[in-house]
């Protein structure tokens, strides 16, 4: 059985350096549509337009998505400049309570040992294994809870884990402590406005479920072995979908070869199409059969 190293391998090497390439035209033109998309619904809440209630979860998904442009940061593939990739991630994991420099530690570590018991470290918290589970999980209480105990632990100057290298720690304490200090001038700030916490803080609260849900499907109920077309779940899914999340619903051919931007991993897909192992049809799908085989 043909596993990811093997596939890359077999490909032209002018191929995987063409695929590759990286430049900041795709990734400045999404951006600018997705945060386009966040200042109308956010300006349209803002100025209280008829039904300017049911714009919040709207909001929250367009915000919240905002984390696979973080996670693809982390690998410094959205743009050629590696300072736009890391300010861009930074600015995201601002919005999201997720401090971008410990997050790409966390991350990379994710893909070195994606699925493997004791190594991953995304499995730490375990994945919920009953319907109750499941709702706690998904409504992003967890997720909120979690991110609160890690910014206070960073700016308390505690960086622990394993996959977080000593020389990065101080980067990633201070990293926390001006984020600290950014949430408490929001914070402050609510006191003359509300105006964040309409287009902003609540949002994301309301948003954050979608998101459990959609990266629930990425690993969930995949096979615990090295093998990146194992252990990885391509989601089938239409274009809105695959433009919120960076196309990252390729997520098989992401994790096989994470070092192609995301705009060229429909190419990817092209190419290793006929290799998938995992795969749903729908996110609706892969949400049916994950609960029916726990119900």
């Amino acid at each position: 059985m043909m596993d990811h190293k093997a596939f890359v391998s077999a490909l032209p090497a002018e191929l995987r350096e063409a695929m590759t390439a990286r430049s900041d035209g795709p990734g400045l033109r999404h951006l600018a549509l997705h945060l386009g998309a966040i200042l109308l619904v956010g300006g349209l809440i803002a100025t209280a337009v008829p039904g300017w209630w049911a714009l919040l979860p709207v909001q929250g998904v367009l915000i919240v998505f905002l984390f696979t442009l973080e996670h693809e940061a982390t690998h410094r593939t959205p743009f050629a400049s590696a300072r736009l990739n890391d300010e861009v991630g930074r600015a995201a994991g601002f919005l999201l309570l997720l401090p971008f420099e410990w997050f790409r530690y966390f991350h990379l570590a994710h893909h070195r040992w994606t699925n493997i018991d004791g190594k991953d470290p995304e499995l730490l918290g375990g994945k919920p294994e009953t319907l109750r589970a499941w709702l706690w999980h998904v409504s992003g209480l967890p997720y909120w809870w979690s991110g609160l105990r890690l910014m206070a632990a960073l700016a308390a100057g505690r960086a622990e884990g394993d996959y977080l290298p000593e020389a990065a720690k101080p980067r990633i304490v201070a990293e926390a402590r001006g984020m600290a200090v950014g949430y408490l001038v929001v914070g402050v700030g609510l006191i003359w406005s509300p105006l964040l916490w309409w287009v902003w803080i609540l949002p994301v609260l309301l948003g954050q479920p979608a998101l459990r849900l959609y990266l629930l499907a990425e690993h969930g109920d995949c096979p615990r072995v090295a093998n990146m077309l194992q252990n990885t779940r391509t989601t089938f899914t239409n274009r809105l979908m695959r433009f919120l999340a960076w196309n990252m619903p390729y997520h098989t051919e992401h994790h096989v070869w994470p070092a192609v931007p995301f705009h060229r991993l429909p190419e990817v897909h092209q190419l290793m199409r006929d290799k998938l192992q995992v795969t749903a049809e729908g996110y609706a799908a892969f949400t049916k059969a994950y609960l029916e085989r726990r119900l």
